[in-house]
């Protein structure tokens, strides 16, 4: 790689439909990074195949756009790469699903969020083991199966990472602070533990807002019992609302915190990112203690598990359309984009790791 003539190679363009460049270089960059925390950690095999993850790029060439034709991913779990890739397999194949529901039946959607408390690194696999039994238990009560035709499940787990608590963190819920005498600038009692929490998007019937109804309180009830802790845990529940227009670009938008509603027929998005993002696993650019800790605490803890899953109408409609598991699938081909490849001619990229860009081979 490093023997490229850079007088003739050109550096890697890639750009959707709508003009937007995508971040290969900035994620090959931030896979590197975490491959280096993965082989401080001991991790070398991972690291390994992380560090070669997409080093080569082959693109077919219709005259107008480059379509990838073929690479190797590592699939590693907490690849910044293969992260990528699946959230926008996800939100595309997702996309498909709701538009397929909508055009059926009469539907509603609405956002769910079910969270537990913070827990330690020894305790986290267990927590998110119960949460899937809990969610499990969940969908067989009778009200859920009433009135909810669907699911679209993700788990994400994000780890505290204030010291002290910050202003803005006290506002969110004062009293809990203050019932345990603390305030802005004191020492955060859930600093370096794990939030392991579900996103979800429900299919509901029309009568949901009338006679099938849930609460809010009877959401937090449901789920309480349904984890059997003796704690209130925090639920937020709304509905989808329109919005006027959307950007098919907004399919790439996966790592963005959505604060606006989506058009219904988009709204899968705002729970398809894929939930290991790797803005939440290595902070800065450095090899630190705390980064290491956390590549080895969420390699153990989300080992051999489903981070998505489907229900009801929306696992039927997933299987009918014959779609790739978004999990452990086809990395290649993730988008309608992709989908059309059919080049004139190929055109081959190599990371090169000196200057930190995909260099096109000049034949």
């Amino acid at each position: 790689m490093d023997s490229l003539d850079f007088s003739t190679g050109e550096i890697l363009v890639d750009k959707t439909s709508t003009g937007k460049e995508r971040p290969w270089e900035d994620k090959k960059i931030r896979a590197e990074i975490t491959a280096k925390h993965f082989e401080e950690a001991g991790l070398f095999s991972k690291a390994k195949r992380m560090d070669q993850c997409a080093d080569m790029l082959v693109f077919r060439h219709n005259g107008e756009k480059l379509k990838l034709h073929q690479t190797w991913f590592c699939k590693v779990r907490l690849c910044p790469m293969c992260n990528w890739r699946r959230s926008i397999k996800i939100a595309t194949q997702n996309k498909k699903i709701v538009e397929t529901v909508n055009e059926r039946e009469k539907v509603k959607w609405l956002f769910l969020t079910l969270t537990v408390q913070n827990c330690s690194a020894e305790k986290l696999e267990d927590v998110v083991q119960a949460m899937s039994k809990a969610f499990n238990g969940l969908t067989r009560r009778k009200a859920f199966k009433t009135a909810v035709k669907g699911f679209f499940r993700a788990l994400e787990i994000t780890r505290d990472r204030d010291k002290e608590i910050t202003e803005k963190r006290f506002k969110t819920n004062p009293g809990y602070y203050k019932r345990q005498g603390l305030g802005v600038g004191s020492e955060n009692p859930n600093y370096g533990t794990y939030h392991p929490h579900f996103h979800v998007l429900l299919c509901v019937k029309p009568s949901y807002f009338t006679r099938d109804y849930i609460k809010q309180s009877d959401w937090t009830d449901m789920w309480q019992r349904a984890m059997k802790v003796d704690y209130k845990p925090i639920v937020h529940i709304q509905k989808v609302k329109p919005k006027k227009e959307i950007d098919s670009s907004e399919l790439e938008k996966y790592e963005q915190d959505f604060k606006n509603a989506i058009k219904e027929q988009n709204a899968i998005l705002e729970v398809s990112k894929y939930p290991v993002k790797d803005t939440d696993i290595i902070h800065g650019k450095e090899v630190t203690p705390e980064n290491v800790e956390t590549v080895l605490d969420l390699d153990n803890a989300l080992a051999y598990k489903r981070l998505i899953g489907y229900g009801g109408l929306l696992k039927e409609v997933h299987q009918e359309l014959n779609l790739d598991d978004g999990e452990d699938g086809d990395l290649v081909r993730v988008s309608e984009e992709d989908e059309m490849a059919n080049g004139i001619f190929e055109v081959t990229a190599r990371w090169h790791i000196g200057i930190k860009k995909y260099v096109i081979e000049k034949e």
